[in-house]
């Protein structure tokens, strides 16, 4: 089992920066993939960036360049930081855990809004 607690979300005027956090309730050393999606009204919920066990990431294409994930195992806790914010990057932004044969896991979610 693996809880997942967001936090850091907020209301940002574009091009303006917030940094999300997941505090994860076990060793991020034992979490195979830990990352983040998001979900805007009326769309399917869609992979952010992702952060593996041994330090490799995965980026969206609309979001390279301008968000950079990571990961602290000492505090159990990947962070999101988003520079540049657009409008599109409105969204319900959730943390995503995959422990191989052991689960996928989901945060509660935070609401990020970019205002234009």
């Amino acid at each position: 089992q693996v809880q997942l607690v967001e936090s850091g979300g907020g209301l940002v005027q574009t091009g303006g920066s917030l940094r999300l956090s997941c505090a994860a309730s076990r060793s991020t050393f034992s979490i195979n993939f830990i990352g983040w999606y998001r979900q805007a009204p009326g769309k399917q919920r869609e992979l952010v960036a992702v952060i593996s066990s041994a330090g490799g990431t995965n980026y969206a294409d609309s979001v390279k360049g301008r968000f950079t994930i990571s990961r602290d195992n000492a505090r159990n806790t990947v962070s999101l930081q988003m520079n540049s914010l657009k409008p599109e990057d409105t969204a319900v932004y959730y943390c995503n855990a995959v422990v191989l044969l052991g689960g996928t896991y989901w945060g509660q979610g935070t609401q990020v809004t970019v205002s234009s």
